[in-house]
């Protein structure tokens, strides 16, 4: 696997405050990397510098070794998270626009299939659902065939099916050997997508790998939620358990055994679900507040 993009030692300043505190890592070719973080964390700062917008007060970005130049525009696609698309223009005529701006780029047919574009080609832009805008800045993010894609909080707004829909289509891009950036507020979506992920507060990052590794580092519990009224006090105490509003916590390394031991004290199954930790547990646990306060 070959790295695609290295930050080193990454520093913005506005003045007196520092967005970027002293970053680095590197993001692999053909990867779907997270740069996760509350608002105000420095994500989209780093990424705006990434993309050649704005300028780093220290350190660099690499792109195979070689720093960020004025030629990058041509070589990454980028779907921001707020994008104003012309008005009285169809989807096809907007497809058409974009072709222009790029030395390079991909069929049109390629991106209607890809992003599902085809039954609503001929619709203006003021007329399109949350999912079909997103699908369509999805395709205007890949007119010029780019190798590396930035996508800037992709899913926000969207309902649960759009937003699944959505997720097939960034796993279709990455299958075609694309490396992918993706800025996120939702954790299912970056433990669903990401092979390698970044979280980052306060400008600094607190803590970086594969969310596999990530969880198995600062996590060795499941845990087990009851109905109250299916355990007897005297239970509740003897163990410890926490009562969380109408439920009990039951906090376990070997979940089997803890079933097995909760079938032999007679306590029904009903209503009983095992809980894994995931990211936003992770984040919790790092910063003290969820990673969408």
């Amino acid at each position: 696997m070959s790295e695609v993009i290295r930050v080193e030692n990454l520093v913005k300043k506005y003045g007196d405050i520092t967005a970027v505190d002293n970053i680095n890592f590197s993001i692999q070719k053909g990867h779907c990397f997270g740069l996760l973080g509350p608002n105000g964390a420095g994500k989209t700062t780093t990424i705006e510098i990434m993309e050649g917008i704005i300028s780093p007060s220290q350190g660099k970005v690499l792109y195979y070794g070689k720093a960020v130049d004025d030629t990058i525009s041509q070589q990454i696609g980028i779907q921001f998270q707020h994008t104003a698309l012309q008005d009285f223009l169809t989807v096809k005529e907007t497809l058409n626009l974009f072709t222009s701006f790029y030395q390079k780029t991909t069929s049109h047919e390629k991106l209607i299939e890809l992003c599902d574009l085809g039954e609503f080609l001929k619709r203006d832009n003021r007329l399109l659902s949350g999912g079909q805008r997103q699908r369509l800045l999805l395709a205007l993010a890949l007119i010029n065939d780019p190798e590396i894609v930035f996508l800037d909080e992709p899913t926000t707004g969207l309902d649960p099916q759009a937003r699944r829909n959505f997720w097939q289509l960034i796993k279709d891009i990455k299958a075609q050997g694309k490396t992918i950036i993706l800025t996120t507020h939702y954790m299912d979506e970056a433990e669903l997508l990401c092979d390698d992920v970044v979280i980052m507060d306060h400008g600094k990052i607190i803590e970086s790998g594969t969310p596999k590794q990530l969880l198995a580092k600062h996590f060795t519990d499941v845990n087990i939620h009851l109905p109250l009224d299916q355990v007897e006090h005297n239970l509740l105490t003897e163990h410890g358990w926490n009562i969380q509003g109408e439920s009990i916590e039951i906090a376990t390394e070997n979940v089997e055994q803890t079933l097995t031991f909760l079938i032999e004290n007679k306590i029904s199954m009903q209503g009983l679900h095992v809980k894994s930790a995931n990211l936003d547990d992770l984040f919790l646990k790092l910063t003290g507040h969820t990673l969408r306060d």
